[in-house]
């Protein structure tokens, strides 16, 4: 079910209403069948993998904490295995059969393994590292093992954060659906702002530059390069608009019932350094790699060659976890290059970034920008070739050539308008802050007007479902 459609805000209304109508009880089994209904809008039958990784990591749980020695790491890994093979087998078999098949070609061997005709299940990725975290905290003795195994399927399954995440710890959200949550009027009007001002940036914003973006990744080689770097810098408000958006709706839902979700991200564009690029995106992801790869490699604690390779690796699993495509194995790879050279840039020229000057915090902030939208491309473009193409069409920029008629200039001014007044809020306005009723309901109105007026509706899936 997407959060951009009419689907979605009857379901977010029928099924708000009737939780704060019901006990501790009723409200675990309602939104337990809300979020497997919430789930199977978009492909029944993979209901069954949720349920089968659910059970696997429910009684794997309560099975490490009554054991001792080896048997708890035995049965951590047959929980890991579990959830990865899955992951592995619907998201990566295609992917390493291909790169089989092209390597046995250069020796001149047939590769008979089958293609599997399968589609992958919508944020597999999310909901299988949610569910590993579980375990993984368990073993580690910092989280009780779950008893109810109501209580923890709907850990897996809560559905505001299901497919996209942010990826929750089981210390966060366990206890909190534990808890009978009372109505509280200011979380509902946070709460109703947030996923209003996160539908603004999808269907506004995002959707609204995707019609640029689209046309100029599409047969990259037949654009030129003004309209090219264009789409680029469209690209990487569309995609951060697009995400952010999904989780401020996600996180907003959940806060009207009273349950906090973590932050996800906090205005990463006005980020002064690559790592902080990466402490203020994503933050549930790049903090479970943090927590579950980095620090288990070695961390910081084996010198400095393991710690750059450790970043290295970590940088390269997350990008093949966002899909399954040397594009995505290239971005970030980037990203970890650029952290590596960060660090050395940090370790030999202590001093460099003593200045507190406003220039200075402006040319880190711009120097990091830039960066981060040029490794869009490998994100954003369909195949190595078309990025490479990419870059070398930007390259030969001419300022004499025309943009395309996709837009016309009153649309083009708009979007950079768009952009602007997003900025001006992530720099200026961080969150919605407590408002009184009148104030509440005349800025939620405002929003759901702009939203109506100036939104682009194709029920467009968000980016991130795909992962």
């Amino acid at each position: 079910m997407l959060f951009n459609s009419a689907h979605f805000i009857v379901f977010f209304i029928i099924v708000t209403t009737a939780y704060f109508s019901l006990g501790l009880k009723g409200r675990l089994y309602l939104l337990l069948f809300a979020s497997c209904y919430f789930y199977m809008v978009f492909r029944p039958i993979y209901i069954l993998i949720l349920f089968f990784t659910i059970v696997i990591d429910y009684y794997a749980g309560i099975w490490i904490e009554q054991s001792t020695g080896s048997k708890r790491k035995l049965l951590l890994i047959i929980s890991l295995i579990s959830n990865i093979g899955i992951l592995a087998y619907f998201k990566y078999f295609n992917f390493l059969n291909q790169n089989l098949t092209h390597l046995l070609g250069y020796f001149k061997v047939e590769n008979n393994i089958p293609f599997l005709e399968i589609l992958l299940p919508i944020g597999l990725s999310f909901h299988t590292f949610q569910a590993m975290s579980y375990t993984i905290e368990v073993y580690r003795g910092k989280q009780p093992a779950e008893q109810h195994f109501g209580v923890y399927a709907l850990y897996v399954m809560f559905y505001p954060q299901l497919v996209a995440g942010p990826i929750e710890r089981p210390q966060n959200i366990l206890p909190q659906l534990k808890t009978f949550q009372k109505y509280d009027l200011e979380n509902v009007k946070s709460g109703l702002l947030l996923m209003a001002w996160g539908l603004f940036k999808k269907v506004v914003i995002a959707d609204r530059l995707a019609l640029f973006v689209d046309y100029a990744y599409n047969q990259p080689s037949e654009k030129n390069g003004l309209t090219l770097l264009m789409a680029t810098f469209f690209y990487t408000f569309q995609i951060y608009c697009d995400f952010s958006g999904y989780s401020d709706i996600a996180i907003g839902s959940a806060r009207v019932m009273g349950y906090n979700l973590m932050e996800n991200f906090k205005s990463p564009y006005f980020s002064g350094s690559i790592s902080e690029f990466w402490r203020r995106w994503h933050i549930s992801l790049s903090s479970w790699f943090r927590d579950y790869l980095y620090i288990p490699l070695g961390g910081n604690r084996k010198g400095i060659t393991r710690k750059y390779l450790g970043l290295f690796l970590v940088f390269m699993v997350s990008g093949l976890w966002h899909g399954a495509k040397w594009t995505f194995v290239v971005w970030g790879s980037l990203h970890g290059i650029y952290l590596i050279l960060a660090a050395l840039r940090q370790s030999l020229l202590p001093d460099f970034a003593i200045s507190k000057s406003r220039l200075f915090s402006f040319l880190n902030v711009l120097a990091t920008f830039i960066i981060v939208m040029f490794s869009w491309v490998f994100f954003r473009a369909s195949g190595i070739f078309d990025a490479t193409q990419i870059f070398k069409k930007i390259a030969q920029l001419n300022f004499a050539d025309e943009l395309p008629n996709i837009m016309n200039t009153n649309e083009l001014i708009f979007s950079f308008i768009l952009i602007f007044a997003l900025l001006l809020k992530e720099k200026f306005y961080f969150s919605f802050r407590p408002l009184g009723s009148i104030q509440f309901g005349i800025l939620f109105v405002f929003l759901l007007f702009l939203t109506y007026f100036l939104g682009v509706f194709s029920n467009q899936q968000f980016i991130y479902f795909q992962f």
